[in-house]
């Protein structure tokens, strides 16, 4: 569930920088020379909806966030009443693909 969170802001991030990228600038920048007027694309109210589209997405990323640190809290403390914590489970999972790794290449020694 964790993982599916963390996708979802980056999709999200992603998106908003697109959205930001496309919009006109307010104080003429790059855009200026672009564009005509309050007009992107050649709708005339595209401007506001990229506006709400933007902060839209930073409303979705930051309740993403929230959720995945919630998520992420509680699969620690389903490990800690396990009998184990978070970082020994880290450090078993460490040891046993260290001992699965034994083969070591032969560097002509």
């Amino acid at each position: 569930m964790y993982t599916l969170f963390i996708t979802l802001i980056i999709i999200a991030a992603v998106l908003l920088v697109l959205l930001v990228l496309i919009q006109n600038s307010k104080g003429g920048g790059l855009a200026a020379d672009f564009a005509s007027g309050n007009q992107v694309m050649g709708a005339p109210k595209t401007a506001d909806f990229l506006e709400k589209s933007t902060w839209t997405l930073v409303a979705v990323i930051a309740v993403l966030s929230i959720l995945a640190v919630g998520v992420n809290k509680q699969q620690i403390r389903a490990a800690q009443q396990a009998g184990e914590s978070a970082i020994q489970s880290q450090v078993q999972d460490a040891a046993a693909e260290q001992q699965t790794n034994t083969a070591t290449p032969d560097f002509g020694e």
